[in-house]
This record gives structure tokens, C-alpha cells and sequence, in this order.
């Protein structure tokens, strides 16, 4: 009869127990952070001098139809009740009626987001290829004048209101030297030339090997991809400045200098590696700005995307899209923090 010792097993049973404790915590985490978005969301929309029935009907529609609308939208019920209903409408991905349209909030928001996560995602390549690189190379040649043009470039995009930056950019690059696209996603002839799949239409042009539409969304992309990508390029490279500051002045570094490795080796094979786990955390909440905070870049640029499309629906006081576009927004952002941390463990295996 085998004997299993007690000391093995649980060696070998803690590593899976705690892996199910960090899932469940994780889970939690995110559980918790979503229901109080629902919350606030629920209580903006119900203290908003608003009244969403007024809205739905207009303010001439008789009593009858506005009492029947009223308990339609299950006012009439608790208020703790009302929030259950919108909890669960929510996981359902209903987030209502757009007053503007008429059309469901999600539909709006399927549509409109792509153009959103194409415009975003291009900028944050943009900044992690060339801040990353800028904020070694400033952290190499501290004090240098290099350093001191990176830090000028930086704080020049970190600064620098980028509503200012879009216009002279439409102007500069636009209206007087014809470089780029205006604004807008395309030029009217090539509209609804590629079927949509992805929303995204450099991607969908790609697919569908129409490259004559693929080089106009580009012209048309290129501009205020830049200008969200140099927004994130001088926050990235301002923080890979600092991570590698830190760890160039410590004591392994110079013992690998004494061994003799090239300067190359020390710089990326040593320093660098040990600030991934913390660029990861940065490139990650630089990527959800860009997501979330490129509302006056798709306003200038006229991009169709869900910052233009939230802004009107406020200055149109539709809650329904306001509600719908704040809640995805707040999802993303669990989501790349979810992504960011488990790419921190993935990283640094001193944290599993």
C-alpha cells in the first residue's frame, strides 16, 4: 500500500489552491468595479434634470400616454428594484433606445466603437515604437543635449493642448501642404466600396485587397493617429526615462559592466528587461486613454467614433447613449487592467 507524504502533497496542492484564490479575487475584483460603475451610472442618469419620459414623448403628449410610458419604463417601481432591472439589462447589452434615432444604444455603439479602437490603437503603436526607444536613449545620455531634446519632445506632447495640435496639424499638413486626408474616415468616392466585417477599415479594405481604399483611410488615419500617438509617446517615454534611471544607477548594472558586457547587452538584455513588468502597467493605461480621452481629436477630425458619438448624445441629452457609451468605456478599462496584470505576472514570475 503506497504512503503519500502529507508534505509532498501539499507542496504540490498550494501552487493550484492559490492559483483558484487569485482567479476568484480577480473575478471579484472585477465584479465589484463594475457594479459601482452600474451604480454611478444609474444615479447620474436618475439625477439628471432630465425626464426621460418628457424625452421619449415630448412635452405636448397627453396624460394617458405619458403615464403608460412611465410605467413602461418601471419608474413607478422601487428605486432599488429600477437598479436591478438596469443591471440586468446590462448584462443583457441593452442600454436602451437612442432618443436621437430611435435605434438600440448597442447597435450605436457596435457601430461607432471600431472606428474608436482603429483611430487609438494606431496612435498607441505609434507611441510605444518610438517613446520606448526615446526614453532609453534619454536615460542612456542623461544630462546630454539628447536628453534634453527628449524631454523637450516630451513635454511639449504632454503639455500641449491637443485640440490645438489637431488644428494646426489640418491646417499645416491639410490645408496647406495636401500631405494627408481631411477629415473624416474616407473620401466620399470611396465610401461603401468595402464590406464591413471589422469596422475597421484598414483592415476591411486589407481583406478585401481594395488598396486603392486602404492608401485614402491611411491619408485620412494618419494625421490624428499621430497626434494621439505623440500624446502617449511623451508619457511613455517620460516613464521608460525614469524606470531606466532607476535602474542604471544600480549595484547589478555595474557589477555586468565589470564583467566585461557590452554596453549594448547591460542597456537591453539587463536594465531594460527589468522595467517591462512596469512599462506593461503604462502602455496598458496609456492604450485606454487614448480609448476613452480621444473625444477632441475625433470632434476636430469629424471621426465617427465613440468620443463624438457620446459627445452628442450630451449635448443632446440623450442618457441612453450617454449611460451605454460610459458603461463600454469603464469596461475597457477593467479589461486592460485585467490584461495588464496578467501580463505582469507572465513578466515577472516573482508575482504568481
Amino acid at each position: 500500500m503506497a504512503v503519500t507524504d502529507p508534505i509532498s502533497e501539499g507542496r504540490l496542492q498550494a501552487p493550484f489552491g492559490q492559483t483558484i484564490l487569485r482567479v476568484i479575487a480577480t473575478f471579484g475584483s472585477i465584479a465589484v468595479t463594475m457594479l459601482g460603475l452600474l451604480f454611478v451610472t444609474f444615479v447620474i442618469g436618475r439625477i439628471m434634470p432630465i425626464d426621460p419620459v418628457l424625452a421619449i414623448v415630448g412635452e405636448r403628449a397627453p396624460q394617458a400616454t405619458y403615464d403608460a410610458v412611465y410605467f413602461d419604463l418601471g419608474l413607478d417601481k422601487p428605486v432599488i428594484v429600477q437598479f436591478g432591472y438596469y443591471i440586468w439589462d446590462v448584462l443583457q447589452g441593452d442600454f436602451g433606445d437612442s432618443l436621437l434615432n430611435a435605434r438600440p444604444v448597442s447597435e450605436d455603439i457596435a457601430r461607432v466603437f471600431p472606428a474608436t479602437l482603429e483611430l487609438a490603437t494606431l496612435g498607441i503603436l505609434f507611441g510605444i515604437l518610438i517613446g520606448t526607444p526615446l526614453g532609453v536613449l534619454s536615460a542612456v545620455h542623461q544630462g546630454s543635449w539628447i536628453d534634453q531634446i527628449v524631454r523637450f519632445v516630451a513635454l511639449i506632447g504632454y503639455s500641449m493642448p491637443i485640440f490645438w495640435l489637431g488644428l494646426m496639424g489640418l491646417l499645416i499638413f491639410y490645408g496647406l501642404l495636401g500631405w494627408v486626408g481631411g477629415p473624416g474616415r474616407l473620401d466620399i468616392f470611396f465610401e461603401d466600396i468595402v464590406p464591413t466585417r471589422t469596422g475597421m477599415i484598414l483592415i476591411d479594405s486589407a481583406i478585401s485587397g481594395h488598396w486603392d481604399v486602404f492608401r485614402n483611410a491611411f491619408s485620412h488615419i494618419i494625421l490624428p493617429a499621430s497626434l494621439l500617438g505623440y500624446y502617449s509617446l511623451a508619457y511613455i517615454s517620460r516613464m521608460t526615462r525614469s524606470f531606466m534611471l532607476e535602474q542604471l544607477s544600480s549595484e547589478y548594472i555595474l557589477t555586468a559592466r565589470v564583467k566585461g558586457l557590452s554596453e549594448r547587452q547591460v542597456i537591453w538584455g539587463h536594465a531594460f528587461k527589468n522595467i517591462r513588468v512596469q512599462l506593461v502597467t503604462v502602455m496598458a493605461l496609456s492604450y485606454a486613454n487614448l480609448l476613452e480621452g480621444s473625444v477632441l481629436t475625433e470632434i476636430i477630425f469629424s471621426w465617427p467614433g465613440i468620443g463624438s458619438y457620446v459627445t452628442t448624445a450630451l449635448l443632446s441629452a440623450d442618457m441612453n447613449a450617454v449611460l451605454g457609451g460610459t458603461v463600454v468605456i469603464g469596461l475597457i478599462f477593467v479589461c486592460l487592467n485585467v490584461l495588464s496584470d496578467l501580463l505582469y505576472r507572465i513578466f515577472d514570475p516573482r508575482s504568481k
